[in-house]
This record gives C-alpha cells, structure tokens and sequence, in this order.
C-alpha cells in the first residue's frame, strides 16, 4: 500500500473546501486508498494553524470539524516519533522539516503538498515531493 505524508495545508484545504482535490485526497485517505504517515509535531502543526482565530472565523472551521480531523489523526495513521535529526533543509521555512522527517521515519512513498518551499524540493532523499492533483492521478 502507498504511503504518504500530508504536509499541513491538505489537511487545512479539505476543510475550506468540501469537494476541492484536497478533500478528495482525504477522502482517499478515510477509503483507506493509501497509508497516511504522520507525527505528533504534523499533528500539532494542523492543530495550531485550524485553531488560528482568522481562519475558524473566515471560513467557520468548527471545533467539531478540528476534533474529528484530530482524532482521525490519531487513530488511523503510521504514527512515528518526529525524532530524528536532519541536517537543515529548508532555510525559508524549518519547521517544513517535520514532514521530511515524518517520510524518513515512516519510510513513505511521497510527500504531498501545495507549500512552495517543499515543492521547490522536489525529491527528499529520492522521495517525490508532488501535488494534489499528482496523487490524485496516482491514485486513479
């Protein structure tokens, strides 16, 4: 089964919009298409950006909606440590680092993202950093 890691704005985006490539790839995830990666500090990532007073009031995210998506965090993903050391990466934008650290650990298939500092990556240690619209192709 493919594995992947979600970087923060998929989760974000797919509660914007209910039926945008993001909320298709969650979706994908709730069929259990493919094996979400994730890590504690990803998991507080989403939590802290959900929780930002201007998003919940712009597009009325309920705390209904961060809880269920925190939970289904929680229980239905390769959970890893978000321990190991990298060596700096991502100069812009460290704390991007997590969601490497979570494909090493997990030893996942990509990294799926919108965020340009990733993107910009391309690979990570041969691990294909793509789009939403590139795992949605993947996927069928």
């Amino acid at each position: 089964m493919l594995k992947i890691v979600l970087d923060t704005n998929i989760f974000v985006s797919s509660l914007l919009s209910k039926h945008g490539a993001p909320a298709q790839v969650i979706n994908a995830w709730r069929e259990r298409d493919f094996l979400l990666c994730c890590s504690p500090a990803i998991m507080a990532e989403v939590r802290r950006v959900l929780e930002y007073p201007k998003i919940r009031k712009k597009y009325a995210i309920t705390s209904a909606e961060v809880e269920e998506l925190m939970e289904l965090l929680h229980k239905d993903t390769l959970m890893t440590p978000g321990k190991l050391s990298i060596e700096p990466v991502i100069e812009d934008d460290p704390s991007d680092e997590i969601f490497l650290i979570c494909v090493l650990e997990s030893e996942a298939d990509l990294i799926v993202s919108g965020d340009r500092h990733l993107l910009g990556l391309g690979t990570y240690e041969g691990i294909p950093i793509v789009k939403v619209g590139t795992l949605l192709e993947r996927l069928g």
